[in-house]
């Protein structure tokens, strides 16, 4: 498995209630083995880690935010979960774009020494500065060609338009010449959201990554305003506001 994989495709959302609404951007993802992080951008000129360039990759974007490394930080979330630490992590997120970025969702795929997936990391971001990350098992029983299945509650605010008393249900594939992340979301009433990412896979090099500048120059303003401009049309179609609740008490 390469160190560094870029991925071109499109991100859905669809809600079901109390209105319907649907929208579709494209967008590009970079999974990177946070191990060979300064290895992945000694091999480019337009990516940087920890430093400016076109495309880069920072520390205090992700994990503690506060610019110390991952790796540490993944573990720790795993422990106070009864997780061994990982052989491999792999990270799938957006780049900062002239240096800027927003990730609402990151995902860490967690592997042991055998590259058995045995544990994911959600880490979820809302437009108000908040993180919270979901650890959430893999079934070691699971079939190789078959999809990752898990639940787990919702306890971080992320839309002020689905109530906290929600469940997430993660469907996804290992990240390999196909993406394929979907959440479901339900509320006691129902379905509520489906939200999906999907992509295929290209080589982490100078040239795909100025493919992806002229593809999507404003990629992070366009995460970044359609997250505004999609609330403010299910606000004007009447969908409920739901206030912001005290921050988890639990950090994982």
């Amino acid at each position: 498995m390469s160190d560094a994989a870029i991925y071109f495709g499109e991100v859905m959302h669809r809600r079901y209630r109390p209105v319907g609404h649907r929208f579709v951007y494209r967008v590009f993802s970079i999974l990177l083995d946070i191990d060979k992080l300064a290895n992945i951008a000694a091999t480019t000129r337009l990516f940087g880690y920890n430093r400016p360039r076109i495309f880069s990759f920072h520390d205090r974007d992700h994990g503690a935010r506060d610019g110390s490394a991952l790796r540490p930080w993944v573990e720790a979330r795993l422990a106070e979960s009864g997780m061994a630490k990982p052989a491999r992590i792999d990270l799938l997120c957006f780049p900062r774009l002239f240096g800027f970025v927003f990730n609402p969702l990151s995902i860490y795929y967690c592997a042991d020494a055998a590259g058995r997936l045995y544990a994911i990391l959600y880490e979820v971001k809302n437009t108000f500065g908040g993180q919270h990350p979901y650890v959430l098992p893999v079934d070691p029983n699971r079939a190789a060609d078959t999809p990752i299945i898990q639940h787990t509650d919702k306890n971080f605010y992320v839309s002020p338009f689905i109530d906290m008393t929600a469940t997430y249900r993660f469907r996804l594939l290992p990240p390999g010449e196909k993406l394929s992340v979907a959440i479901i979301e339900h509320v006691p009433e129902g379905r509520q959201l489906i939200a999906t990412q999907t992509g295929r896979r290209r080589a982490f090099t100078d040239a795909v990554l100025l493919r992806a500048l002229f593809a999507y120059p404003l990629m992070t303003l366009k995460v970044v305003a359609g997250i505004h401009w999609q609330a403010l049309r299910l606000w004007l179609k009447g969908a409920t506001y739901f206030r912001q609740p005290p921050a988890p008490k639990k950090s994982t």
